[in-house]
């Protein structure tokens, strides 16, 4: 009997170091907890990220232990991505936006258009068919397809009253990134100097890879099984993250 608890404890933390590392070094769970990434992301949605897309750092360990001031392994990231970091604030909250602005780029809202380097990112006026939310609030919206000069495409929103029209530029230092929520004007993001601002290479996490879970909580909960038809949102389960 003795033997037997033994083995089911080695079991057990076997099992827990093997999370560990895949954890730290190759895929992490996260979970949307606001609309500031709407429609891309909705609160709910829970999604993969993989912790090697920049190589590592010390948010990259569990409680991020302040044991270096480095990162290994380091890969520059492309215009476009979607990527958690810790927040600069107080390097522990997790903060998942699109990158925008790499260093030595300038940014500037001019008229509610976003210029990158004195040029204008590509916009097209589109129709979504998803209601887009500010906390309780329901926004009206106008919804754009923007291309940044890469290529890289996605769905941005701005309120159709109120929206953030007039900006300083923004310099982006070495070794930081600029970012912003695709939900405009529902994200605390880079555009915000005292809050976020512009956030160190160490801070990122990793890049949002899939969206393996989602569920619509005000429709019903996971023990609630005879409201699954409602509440989880099949369509978004295993959905790549543009």
């Amino acid at each position: 009997m003795k033997e037997k608890i033994v083995e089911n404890i080695k079991t057990i933390i076997y099992a827990l170091i093997i999370a560990m590392i895949i954890r730290t070094f190759f895929y992490q769970p996260f979970y949307i907890p606001s609309s500031s990434m709407e429609p891309n992301l909705l609160i709910g949605d829970r999604l993969f990220v993989s912790k090697y897309s920049y190589g590592y750092s010390k948010h990259s360990f569990p409680f991020s232990p302040n044991f270096t001031n480095k990162r290994y392994f380091a890969k520059k990231p492309t215009r476009g991505d979607v990527i958690v970091f810790k927040t600069p604030a107080d390097n522990r909250t997790d903060y998942i936006k699109r990158l925008i602005g790499v260093p030595g780029d300038i940014l500037q809202f001019v008229d509610g258009e976003i210029y990158l380097n004195n040029e204008k990112i590509e916009r097209s006026e589109i129709r979504i068919d998803r209601d887009i939310n500010c906390g309780k609030e329901l926004l009206a919206i106008k919804a754009f397809k923007e291309t940044l000069s890469n290529g890289k495409s996605y769905i941005a929103v701005y309120k159709k009253d109120g929206t953030i029209l007039n900006t300083d530029k923004f310099l982006v230092p070495d070794n930081h990134y600029f970012f912003m929520g695709d939900n405009r004007d529902c994200s605390k993001d880079s555009r915000f100097l005292s809050s976020v601002g512009y956030v160190h290479i160490n801070n990122l996490v990793g890049k949002a890879r899939i969206i393996f879970f989602s569920n619509n909580k005000k429709k019903g909960s996971f023990f609630k099984f005879w409201l699954w038809g409602k509440s989880f949102r099949f369509d978004r389960f295993f959905k790549r993250i543009k």
